[in-house]
């Protein structure tokens, strides 16, 4: 079985010279009464982890980093336990972060899984590559026109991933109009004027087999994107055909 090498359990000896280093991205918000606060953090930490396990069987040196647990979620923050730092302190934090592992890292990848870090992450990432240094970042959010936020897609990746922590008995469908057509509202009001349940979707038709279909398409996806190392003006990998 091919080893991950996990940054937070190893010793600085351990680390391989100039390695490729994941930093998963996620979140401290609501997922509605059936998801934790977790989901998020967790859905981009099992991706990058897979993606490690992945490469590191390619011969390539690939380094798990401790995940951001905390982002952008000021549109959630009407819900208990929310937890955001907002877009600046996140920014700085992506910034700080990259200056620091450029001095042993060869490669930075951050891997995303809330929507509401892109704003801070593509900003941060731009500037980090002015600056010279080999840094990208790779989406593995989860949504459709209207299955944004906790729905079907959300709930069958948490169902493969974790399903001890799914509360399938507190699923119930939430707001199902399509991203575009309440965008405005959770721009101006937040998650909770569009759903008082926080979800916007359906997750009673969540199911596993579905969720390990996801995650299988993310893995293989990342890994090739990375591979590619192809980025776009924001410093997001993208495939050869978004590249040419």
């Amino acid at each position: 079985m091919t080893k991950v090498h996990r940054l937070a359990t190893m010793t600085w000896d351990d680390v391989p010279p100039k390695s490729l280093v994941l930093v998963p991205m996620g979140s401290t918000e609501q997922h509605g009464p059936h998801l934790p606060f977790e989901t998020d953090t967790l859905i981009a930490t099992a991706v990058a982890e897979s993606i490690a396990k992945a490469m590191n069987g390619e011969g390539v040196d690939v380094i798990l980093a401790p995940a951001i647990a905390y982002g952008a979620s000021g549109e959630h923050q009407e819900f208990p336990g929310t937890i955001s730092i907002g877009h600046d302190a996140l920014r700085m934090q992506i910034v700080e972060l990259v200056r620091s592992l450029s001095t042993w890292a060869g490669r930075i990848v951050f891997v995303n899984g809330h929507g509401g870090n892109v704003k801070s992450l593509a900003s941060a990432i731009e500037e980090m590559r002015q600056e010279q240094h080999d840094v990208a970042w790779l989406a593995c959010i989860l949504e459709s026109a209207g299955d944004a936020h906790a729905g079907s897609i959300e709930t069958s990746v948490m169902l493969h991933l974790a399903p001890e922590r799914v509360r399938m008995d507190k699923a119930e469908p939430g707001q199902l109009a399509s991203l575009k057509e309440i965008l405005p509202l959770l721009m101006s009001s937040g998650v909770k004027a569009a759903s008082p349940s926080g979800v916007l979707g359906d997750p009673t038709t969540a199911a596993a087999d579905i969720g390990q279909q996801l995650v299988d398409q993310l893995v293989a996806s990342g890994a090739a994107l990375i591979t590619y190392a192809a980025v776009d003006d924001q410093g997001r990998l993208v495939s050869s055909e978004l590249a040419s």
